[in-house]
């Protein structure tokens, strides 16, 4: 993964981007959006961090605030605003924190418009609950996304029924219902929870519950959110159409969501 702009932060110090080693061995991570300096839902993304340690019988060994303090640094010292940030602690005796900017890729506005194209990749995360670079796994699902022109893959469990999307979470409209699978068979991603309580907050009936690819025609819509796409219409899985762009309840979702974004924003740069 490439270490984008001049500067990163290496265990709370600053370092220029050309020492910039690959973090080794096993990596707990986290991958944020900065908006106008500041850090997108920063405190939902250190409590997962701090649970992925917690899956695997560890403690995080740094504290929150160092971590917030050094995402604003870097932020700062490169004079970018606005990007994908990344947060890696190598599970080792040393511990190596390193956060740094990192390509990205957000969807363009003719794909809010019209929704984007998915596919069916019937494979399952070790552990879905932890964010643990898995990067085998991770190339072989890329290679089918490259393959299909596709925009994501849908994972598909043993069982056959939908979990994720290999780097997102997936959510469901049936019968005016949001639907998503269950917390334990997915990556509980921040965007993920947002959306769990905007549906709560504006009264839209919402539901965890196993859905099987066999059912796919029952539904009403799909989409994808997650930390770069935000909320993203899904119109194609594999040879099914669905006009999930056009559909109400994504669109209130879609709005409110922002809102939420910009709320966020603007409560939080006073903190900078």
């Amino acid at each position: 993964m490439p270490c984008l702009h001049e500067y990163f932060i290496e265990n709370n110090l600053k370092k220029l981007s050309k020492d910039f080693e690959e973090p080794k061995g096993t990596i707990i991570y986290e991958v944020l959006r900065i908006i106008d300096g500041v850090p997108l839902f920063l405190e939902n993304h250190l409590e997962r961090m701090n649970n992925s340690f917690k899956i695997i019988d560890k403690v995080n060994p740094y504290k929150d605030e160092e971590i917030k303090n050094s995402i604003i640094e870097l932020s700062k010292t490169n004079k970018v605003k606005d990007g994908n940030v990344k947060i890696t602690i190598e599970v080792t005796e040393d511990n190596k924190l390193k956060i740094f900017f990192i390509p990205h890729s957000y969807p363009e506005e003719e794909q809010y418009l019209k929704g984007v194209k998915t596919i069916l990749y019937f494979g399952e995360r070790t552990n879905p609950n932890a964010k643990i670079v898995n990067d085998s796994f991770r190339d072989l699902v890329n290679k089918e996304i490259k393959e299909n022109n596709a925009y994501e893959a849908i994972l598909v469990d043993r069982n056959g029924d939908i979990t994720e999307g290999s780097r997102s979470n997936i959510f469901m409209v049936k019968n005016n219902t949001i639907i998503t699978s269950p917390l334990e068979a997915v990556l509980p991603g921040v965007t993920r929870g947002e959306i769990i309580e905007l549906c709560l907050e504006n009264n839209i009936d919402f539901k965890e519950e196993k859905v099987n690819y066999k059912d796919l025609d029952r539904l009403d819509g799909l989409f994808i959110t997650g930390t770069s796409p935000k909320i993203l219409p899904i119109t194609s899985v594999n040879d099914r159409i669905f006009n999930s762009n056009v559909n109400e309840i994504i669109k209130v979702l879609i709005k409110t969501y922002d809102d939420k974004i910009n709320t966020y924003v603007n409560a939080n740069k006073s903190n900078l």
